[in-house]
């Protein structure tokens, strides 16, 4: 006996026909479904290039953390100080106490080295070397007296125009040594090539075009995926609504949209990852000093990139979680549909055959696709709240930091798997529903 997966009762005039207008609708909904999902998914791709040259310009690695950078920064802060330096006036009173002090430890300093050179007494000739100490001694008390006369020398030339600059020339060099042994080289090679690719001047401007241009792409990005989910969503309201038992061709055609969605969601990233510094202003010498969006970290995966990820650390812990998340939130709820499909044609195999009776009535247990999607919404809440609270404890007096609490963001992809689960839950019910009520008849 069959299972009467159409309705048993005599159909009224004009019925079936509204039937068949109903599965000529549905399958002209799946074309622009299809390509919508295509232009999504392609989109996307796209879109993740750009975020990825967004970040990279933005990186912290060129700003902040750039030896380069802050000599930018730094040698003109530094120059403009020695130039305002008038070494002819009021300066050379503050000044020369340091001037002063400097000179007196270098008498003391050529004493003792002095000194120290003398040869120790031996025989006549020694006795000779003994009155050197005493000459050293007597050039120095003789050169102490006039300090502050070379006191006056050394602050006149100080202010002549070239010894300015060879002081600033000397200040540039040292920062320049210190700063690179602090922070290291930096290689710009995909820094440089990215400017270069957008023609862009500086990272402020090559900022503002990639903003620009993903501002877009997520306009038409919105577009695609909201029309997917539309006609998705019309498709399985006008092929379900009123039918008590699917047609075989209805189902068909309800597990490609269910298949479409779930492409949508498994080939684009569900979720952006960003921890960043949208401002930090900070004051040297008195110079107000602004870096703008350093990005700390970013990336973004879609679920078969984690799956990747996992399974390429060459670990067993991470293998075995990357099967279970693609096994439990891809696997099974596709099987389900596939397995439920195929009663439709041999509803004899639920009898027989127990893998597809697990598969097609005892597997949504299995099926974690929902609980896939609340863990990535779990996940957007929790980065958000993370990388704000973390950071709040770089505030320091005299130091403004402004961080963002949107840098993570959810993607397109999750609102299409979220689009799946729904689907293939209201489709599975429908099915489960009439092979139930089959078996019953029976």
């Amino acid at each position: 006996m069959s299972l009467p997966f159409h309705q048993t009762a005599p159909p009224r005039p004009g019925s079936h026909s509204a039937v068949d207008l109903r599965l000529i609708a549905g399958v002209l909904l799946l074309l622009p479904a299809i390509f919508f999902a295509w232009r999504t998914i392609d989109g996307l791709s796209a879109r993740r290039m750009l975020r990825f040259e967004l970040a990279e310009v933005s990186h912290v690695r060129y700003g902040l953390l750039n030896a380069d950078r802050w000599v930018e920064i730094v040698a003109p802060i530094l120059d403009a100080k020695i130039e305002a330096l008038d070494l002819n006036s009021l300066d050379q009173a503050s000044l020369r106490p340091t001037v002063e002090k400097a000179l007196y430890h270098l008498l003391d300093d050529i004493k003792d080295k002095m000194s120290a050179n003398s040869a120790p007494p031996t025989g006549l000739g020694g006795f000779l070397t003994q009155g050197n100490p005493i000459v050293v001694n007597m050039i120095v008390g003789a050169l102490r007296p006039h300090v502050p006369e070379y006191t006056d020398v050394v602050l006149k030339e100080l202010g002549r125009p070239e010894n300015r600059q060879a002081v600033r020339n000397y200040i540039r060099a040292v920062l320049d040594s210190s700063l690179k042994r602090t922070f290291g080289s930096v290689d710009t090679k995909w820094y440089s090539y990215i400017l270069k690719h957008y023609g862009c001047a500086g990272a402020a401007a090559c900022q503002q075009e990639l903003g620009s241009r993903i501002r877009e792409a997520d306009a038409r990005i919105a577009y695609d995926y909201i029309i997917v989910l539309a006609v998705s969503a019309l498709a399985f309201v006008l092929l379900m609504a009123g039918v008590p038992v699917l047609r075989r061709s209805s189902v068909v055609l309800l597990s490609l949209f269910c298949l479409v969605l779930l492409a949508g969601g498994v080939l684009t990233p569900m979720i952006e990852v960003e921890a960043k510094l949208s401002r930090l202003s900070l004051t040297i010498l008195g110079t107000p000093v602004s870096f703008q969006e350093q990005v700390l970290y970013f990336q973004t995966k879609s679920v078969l990139e984690v799956f990747q990820t996992l399974i390429s650390r060459g670990r067993p812990d991470m293998w075995f979680v990357g099967v279970l998340v693609l096994m439990f939130s891809i696997v099974f709820p596709t099987l389900k549909i596939l397995t439920l499909g195929l009663c439709l044609y041999q509803p004899v195999l639920l009898r027989r055959n127990r893998v597809v009776r697990f598969l097609a009535l005892d597997s949504s247990k299995w099926s974690m696709a929902d609980v896939m999607a609340l863990a990535v919404f779990m996940s957007f809440v929790a980065f958000n709240g993370l990388i704000a609270g973390s950071m709040e404890g770089l505030n320091r007096p005299g130091v403004e930091l402004l961080i963002p609490t949107y840098s993570s963001r959810v993607m397109p992809g999750y609102y299409l798997f979220i689009g799946f689960c729904l689907a293939s839950l209201f489709l599975s019910k429908k099915l489960e529903r009439g092979i139930r009520t089959a078996q019953a008849a029976e």
